[in-house]
């Protein structure tokens, strides 16, 4: 009865108020949500007027979504009409490739008869672009022209035709951004799949690159493409990988870290699993180790499984220079992946338990630089992590210039101004930055949150148990390291299981003449190059 009332006074309003000249601010939408099996078993008629009102309720009331009407023959005219979505194809295709071979070359070849020009059409005659799809059901409709296809429909055909037009706007390869390199190549992979892809095939010429294709998405439907080398990957990982892609079932993929959620082996390790990367060297130099890369349409991020810890810890850099050179900073790194993890809550296990460890005359310096502070060295070191956390957040997410200047400046204002208030002392700020520092060394951003996450627990175990607490989570971190796996394979490979032979490649990096065997933990095809390639010009004369 209210609802009856209700009614009723709307109606009553609505009389006296009228409808003429009322504009209209909002379109009410009574079209119904189609789900795919149902896209799937409606297929296009022989009347156009019905496929293109059925096509124009699928779709609703999009603005950027044409419909081009054209007549077909000078005699036996035939209705046509072309569907697109502005936005997604190029105009000049269009004009050029579509519209001008069917409304004037055909006539200037003689064909001015609708059904002989048809026929021209499905012979594939006429209309001038490579990629022509005969198409009938709706799925395949609307997925063609979201993706930038151009919908050809004519009166009496019972199959559409789609043609290949995509003219989005994309990002142009520029450098990256987050693996820069001093030596080495400069181009980075972008947000568009096809050019990531075509990258990959500049740098391997060889008919056993694979790329496999699939969607994931139910709304988002979005393009995820697998590389992988044939002969080189193992075939036990392509279909492990893709096991673990068609399992995903969820409405939306916008970025390759949804995919990585998914298929990773220990969804609660702190530790990366899987390898990310936006240089398109690096992933043809995972590819030819015999792993598998995967791409996600709208990212310029690639994911590389499997990734082991040590895979994750090197730079592409690591190649194009001397391998002497490249030894010692991997050494280096390592040492900075230590000091980033271990050095706030040493200092707070030695300085608070174990100040017997520590020389006289440093100790006397530490003890008179603490004097004025009134927290212990637990508190002074969480506050000043936090402070460095606060300053590299708001520096990352500021715009560039200003996130530098913010990230410089504030470090050196706020450490200064709490050491001349005697809130910290002068050892903990050094302590701190060194810590940042050595973070920075890390090449991959995704084990540098890892250290960041991991340093805190640390810091607690060292405050309160000193360096039994700091040994007991150190031993904690190395049995999860030793008990992960990357899809089937060892995290810690080649020490554990130990694998001498692949060892060349790790904490240290041989010549590339020695490193004759691909990783054995991932490839089937263990042999990269002929032996006995070590320069000698001795044997080869005194020279010119």
């Amino acid at each position: 009865m209210i609802k009856y009332l209700n009614r009723l006074r709307s109606n009553t309003k609505k009389n006296k108020l009228g409808d003429i000249n009322q504009p209209k601010t909002v379109t009410e939408v009574d079209g119904k949500a189609y789900t795919e099996q149902e896209l799937e078993d409606i297929c296009l008629t022989s009347c156009l007027e019905e496929n293109l009102s059925l096509l124009k309720e699928m779709v609703g009331a999009n603005v950027d979504f044409v419909t081009r009407r054209i007549n077909i023959g000078r005699s036996e005219i035939r209705p046509a009409a072309m569907l697109f979505f502005d936005n997604l194809i190029d105009p000049d295709i269009l004009d050029q490739h579509i519209v001008r071979p069917l409304v004037l070359e055909a006539y200037s070849s003689g064909l001015h008869n609708g059904p002989e020009i048809i026929e021209q059409v499905r012979s594939g005659n006429l209309i001038t672009r490579a990629e022509i799809k005969a198409i009938k059901n709706f799925r395949d409709i609307i997925e063609g022209l979201l993706i930038g296809e151009v919908l050809l429909l004519i009166e009496g055909m019972e199959n559409g035709l789609l043609i290949n037009s995509k003219g989005y706007k994309s990002r142009s390869i520029s450098e990256p951004d987050a693996e820069p390199v001093v030596r080495g190549p400069r181009d980075a992979f972008v947000e568009t799949i096809s050019i990531n892809i075509s990258l990959i095939r500049r740098r391997i010429l060889s008919p056993n690159l694979v790329i496999e294709s699939l969607q994931i998405g139910k709304v988002t439907r979005t393009k995820v493409c697998l590389a992988y080398i044939k002969g080189i990957c193992h075939p036990e990982l392509v279909k492990e990988v893709q096991s673990r892609l068609s399992r995903i079932n969820i409405d939306s993929i916008l970025e390759s870290g949804y995919l990585e959620d998914f298929i990773k082996d220990n969804p609660y390790s702190p530790f990366p699993l899987i390898g990310v990367t936006e240089r398109p060297d690096r992933a043809t130099a995972a590819m030819l180790e015999g792993r598998v890369v995967i791409f996600t349409d709208n990212t310029p991020m690639a994911l590389i499984a499997p990734g082991e810890f040590f895979s994750l810890m090197q730079a592409a850099e690591d190649y194009y220079n001397k391998f002497v050179f490249s030894t010692l900073i991997r050494l280096l790194r390592y040492i900075g992946f230590t000091m980033a993890l271990l050095l706030p809550a040493s200092y707070i296990a030695i300085s608070t338990y174990h100040q017997e460890m520590i020389p006289t005359q440093l100790l006397v310096s530490i003890m008179a630089a603490r004097s004025g502070v009134p927290v212990p060295a637990f508190l002074e070191a969480l506050l000043m992590e936090f402070a460095f956390e606060l300053l590299r957040e708001a520096g990352v997410r500021l715009p560039r210039p200003l996130g530098q200047a913010v990230s410089i400046v504030g470090a050196l204002v706020i450490g200064q101004a709490a050491v001349q208030a005697g809130i910290v002392s002068p050892l903990m700020v050094i302590v701190v930055a060194v810590t940042g520092i050595a973070n920075f060394t890390i090449p991959q951003i995704n084990i540098s949150l890892a250290v960041r996450t991991l340093r805190f627990p640390l810091m607690f175990l060292a405050a309160f148990l000193g360096l039994f607490g700091l040994m007991t989570g150190i031993i904690v971190i190395l049995l999860h390291l030793f008990s992960l796996r990357s899809f089937g394979v060892p995290y810690m490979s080649p020490i554990s299981p130990f694998k001498p032979g692949d060892l060349k490649d790790t904490l240290v990096r041989a010549p590339m003449w020695a490193m004759v065997n691909r990783p054995t933990q991932t490839t089937s095809a263990s042999q990269r190059m002929e032996p006995q390639q070590k320069p000698d010009p001795g044997k080869h004369g005194d020279g010119p």
